[in-house]
């Protein structure tokens, strides 16, 4: 039997599913002592929540703090920990490496490190260009430095400080994705990563996670790639140039949740649920994540120029989608950033730019009647942790044969009436089934 304030499943209702990257926060005295998001104007949010209801996602599980693409493998519908075959393959794929089967490949950032090892800025002050990245990146590809070990590895640089290495058995046996990470702030959990918050992060040594040789080798190769890189960065004239000008010069990589091709391909998106999707994305491992489901695959890359006018054409496409499919996933990376630099006043910005360039042209002649829109978080990124939290995010589902009830005008979107909301605290599964009316919504 269909819930009450639900569609009748027998009916298409579009439905787009908005997911503003590392939206949850917390109470910060940079903005008066509510969260960035509470202390945001968003008078379109509000409106939203005036209309529909409200709720809290806890997106992965207690004590979780997943990242990205975990917490969009579970809004979707899927296991993070059993489907998702890793962030590294979900890069590779978004940025179109070749990966065959037998590779492995890893997610990684150009970092600033002391001697030791101890990471003095993962992100190199987030002041990396692609550009910059991409020529070192090259340089270390060309380098060829497992070519001992029998072992093609390249870098492929994606957007400013992040990347993707690709690692190619050539001779000497297989490779594994079965190895630890040797990024200190994320932890490996099968093809899931989730974040850790060390007291001193230090660069650590991989570690096989099975008994196989294949794991042994690929984890005592990663070593000796990682320790190969320094001599190959440090000299580069890319580093050479930002030290002159005062800049973290990029003089080590962090890398992290490997992953291999699945010897099963993942099942679609349209075979789990029985209808089409598209996706809207701006950073690769959110394409890769469309391209392994199947979704189709809006990808206007991360925002550059006028943030308000990014955010407009971004409201443009996704009408445009919504138009032509049932069912439209749209990935805003916006909020996230801020939150990792602990800049609460920024974070409040890029909401209030979202709420006003992305939702105002978004909403504009949308009739909610004949539509279904959720808005939820992959994770909480709290600027005063400056990374991921296990804490629950918003949900907001409005549309169709979704009954108000939140009283009316006057409710503020934010995290204290997500947890006071009519829809209760919810599981990261249960979301996309709420918005298409297949479970409770009240």
């Amino acid at each position: 039997m269909d819930a009450p304030g639900s569609p009748s499943l027998g009916k298409a209702v579009p439905a787009v599913l908005i997911v503003l990257d590392g939206l949850g926060d917390r109470p910060n005295p940079q903005t008066g002592g509510m969260s960035p998001v509470e202390a945001a104007r968003t008078p379109h949010l509000d409106g939203l929540v005036a209309r529909g209801q409200m709720g809290q996602v806890v997106v992965v599980g207690p004590g979780v703090a997943p990242e990205s693409d975990a917490g969009v493998f579970a809004l979707l519908g899927y296991d993070p920990v059993r489907d998702s075959p890793g962030r590294g393959v979900l890069e590779a794929l978004g940025v179109d490496v070749p990966l065959a089967p037998g590779d492995v490949a890893l997610r990684l950032n150009f970092a600033t490190l002391d001697g030791d090892g101890g990471v003095l800025d993962a992100r190199v002050g987030r002041s990396l260009s692609t550009a910059e990245s991409s020529e070192l990146a090259q340089a270390l590809t060309r380098a060829d430095l497992l070519a001992p070990e029998g072992i093609r590895a390249e870098v492929r640089a994606t957007v400013g400080h992040r990347g993707v290495l690709w690692m190619r058995p050539i001779s000497g046996g297989p490779l594994s994705p079965n190895i630890s990470n040797a990024d200190p702030f994320y932890e490996k959990v099968g093809g899931m990563g989730q974040a850790r918050r060390p007291e001193t992060p230090k660069l650590l040594r991989v570690s096989p996670l099975d008994a196989s040789p294949a794991a042994q080798r690929t984890a005592d190769a990663l070593n000796s790639f990682l320790e190969r890189v320094g001599p190959v960065l440090a000299g580069h004239r890319v580093n050479a140039r930002r030290a002159m000008s005062g800049k973290k010069i990029a003089n080590g990589l962090l890398v992290r949740n490997a992953g291999a091709l699945p010897a099963t391909p993942i099942r679609t998106f349209h075979a789990v649920h029985g209808f089409a999707g598209a996706s809207l994305t701006e950073m690769p491992v959110e394409r890769g994540i469309a391209r392994v489901l199947g979704l189709a695959d809006r990808y206007v890359g991360p925002m550059v120029g006028d943030r308000d006018e990014g955010y407009r054409a971004r409201a443009r496409a996704t009408r445009e989608l919504l138009d032509s499919y049932p069912f439209v996933y749209v990935h805003l990376k916006g909020p996230d950033e801020p939150g990792h630099d602990g800049d609460a006043r920024l974070k409040q910005e890029v909401v209030e730019a979202i709420d006003r360039s992305f939702f105002g042209p978004f909403l504009a002649g949308l009739d909610l009647d004949r539509v279904r829109v959720g808005i939820t978080a992959d994770h909480a990124t709290p600027c005063i942790l400056k990374g991921h939290s296990d804490d629950p995010v918003p949900l907001v589902l409005v549309g169709e044969g979704v009954t108000a009830r939140m009283g009316g005008s006057g409710v503020k979107f934010g995290e204290r009436a997500a947890a006071a909301g009519s829809l209760g605290t919810r599981s990261g599964s249960e979301v996309l089934g709420l918005l298409l009316g297949r479970g409770p919504v009240a």
